[in-house]
């Protein structure tokens, strides 16, 4: 690099820069960190020192800076304002002054000094350029050649210096590669260490078996079918919704293909994983009634605000509904996103029969009613005794056999009954020693103060060194959702521990 002609900078760095695949300017930022340290060992490490290599003619420009400031600390760096004004009576302060300094000739250590730089600057402009290459592929299928196999992981080969790490947990069960194997996996991250980019694929992800849909279906590919939820245990069996707005497309049938060679083709790559194509529906039953494939289902019940859904089969049907080791209603729920109780027609009769006794005794003694109005009304689908006090009384009247005399007696013996128990468990939450100040809580009821109280949290102090999961644990019908109660108790431990 000594006494090098201008033009042949230029050179230097096209040459570079092609062989590289990387800016010409990015080589000549290289150059210019390499001259910078070599200038600041001849005028002094102090020395704030610029450098600037002209990338149409390359000729080299050396300057030292000086921040102008009010008061000098460090005058080889500082030049105070009277003296910049000499120099530039414009200037003010925090602006620099740049003075040019003359060309140096690099011996033999400082060329070698400077080369080194070069060579680390270029190597990490090919790092950065590799990283955001791999970066803009996350979320992709990669293609590359096992180079070796250890306890943790597999190291692919990914071509043009770029390896990518597949770890052991993110391969499918009972897969095994050797060296040169040919393989397919998902980029699932690109980070960035100190060595270089690191890749990390999995063959476990969702994501690929979405990703090899799109490469089997070209009706996927070109979002002719879209796909609208996926649920996996890798290696195992996995379920997938499909949907499309063209009425004459089967999306189910696109995607198994002719003598399901689409999903055959994915089932081979996936090391004989199971998959169930089932159609999407925005109906929540539907839904649950399809992603429970193939077993079949005779009614379903639901409970939208538990967000539940009781599911009844033939009693030759229920382990094929649930599946080996309930594997089948798992993927489902997971897949709709709703809670899955499968039950038989016997179950399902003997368990509504139980709920019908239950509340009919609840109504019996609640309202002091003899046994046939208690299962009129439990049969009209009252049940609770907060039901008849939400009712109107013209819905009371319309069950036969039920004047308005008789409804508004139901009606305020229901009243009657709400304000004695209240007034019941506020003294029990009293007599267990719990605070006012808890009840001053928004969401705490009285129900939710016994249980506090029976578990030995009695003051603000006791419910702040409670975590989430133990408050969901001793109160499971508190109508605060999880960020409320995370508030909630950060906000205690502000007020105490302040």
């Amino acid at each position: 690099m000594n006494n090098f002609a201008n033009i042949e900078i230029i050179q230097i760095a096209e040459s570079v820069a092609r062989d590289k695949m990387i800016p010409k300017e990015t080589v000549l930022q290289a150059m210019e960190s390499a001259i910078q340290v070599a200038s600041r060992k001849k005028y002094g490490m102090e020395h704030n020192i610029k450098v600037n290599i002209d990338p149409k003619n390359g000729s080299i420009n050396i300057f030292k800076l000086q921040e102008v400031v009010e008061e000098v600390e460090n005058p080889a760096t500082e030049i105070s304002l009277k003296y910049a004004k000499l120099k530039n009576p414009d200037i003010t302060v925090g602006e620099f002054i740049q003075e040019q300094l003359p060309p140096i000739d690099l011996g033999r250590v400082a060329a070698q000094s400077a080369k080194q730089v070069i060579i680390n600057k270029i190597f990490d402009a090919e790092r950065e350029k590799q990283y955001q290459e791999f970066a803009k592929k996350m979320g992709e299928i990669a293609h590359g050649t096992v180079k070796r196999v250890d306890a943790k992981a597999v190291i692919v080969d990914l071509g043009g210096r770029a390896e990518a790490a597949l770890p052991t947990n993110q391969m499918i069960k009972g897969e095994l590669f050797r060296q040169n194997d040919r393989i397919r996996a998902y980029i699932s991250e690109v980070k960035r260490e100190t060595k270089g980019q690191q890749i990390i694929l999995s063959r476990t992800h969702n994501e690929f078996l979405v990703k090899l849909f799109e490469q089997e279906v070209p009706e996927i590919y070109n979002k002719t079918i879209e796909i609208k939820g996926v649920a996996r245990e890798a290696g195992s069996r996995s379920k997938i919704s499909v949907y499309t707005s063209e009425d004459s497309l089967d999306p189910v049938g696109s995607c198994v293909g002719v003598r399901g060679s689409r999903v055959q083709a994915i089932i081979t790559e996936l090391n004989g994983e199971k998959i169930d194509i089932i159609k999407w529906s925005g109906d929540p039953a539907t839904y649950v009634i399809n992603a429970l494939a193939p077993a079949e289902v005779q009614k379903v019940i639901i409970d939208e605000d538990n967000r539940r859904i009781d599911v009844v089969v033939p009693n030759e049907q229920l382990s094929l509904a649930i599946g080996r080791k309930g594997q089948n209603v798992r993927l489902a729920s997971q897949l709709t996103g709703w809670g899955i109780d499968v039950l038989t027609d016997e179950q399902e009769s003997k368990r509504r029969i139980e709920e019908f006794n239950s509340v009919t005794k609840v109504l019996i003694e609640a309202l002091d009613v003899d046994e046939m109005i208690a299962q009129l009304l439990a049969s009209e689908g009252f049940s609770s005794v907060q039901d008849l006090i939400d009712v109107d009384i013209d819905d009371l009247t319309s069950i036969q056999g039920f004047d308005q005399s008789v409804a508004e007696e139901l009606k305020n013996r229901a009243i009657t009954f709400k304000q004695q128990e209240q007034v019941r468990e506020a003294k029990e939450w009293r007599e267990l020693g719990v605070s006012p100040e808890l009840a001053k809580i928004e969401g705490f009821n009285n129900k939710i103060l016994i249980a506090l109280g029976k578990n030995d949290v009695k003051s603000l102090n006791d419910l702040a060194d409670l975590s989430r999961d133990e408050l969901l644990e001793y109160c499971p019908d508190i109508s605060l959702d999880d960020d409320q109660i995370d508030e909630l108790i950060l906000e205690l431990r502000k007020k105490i521990y302040k």
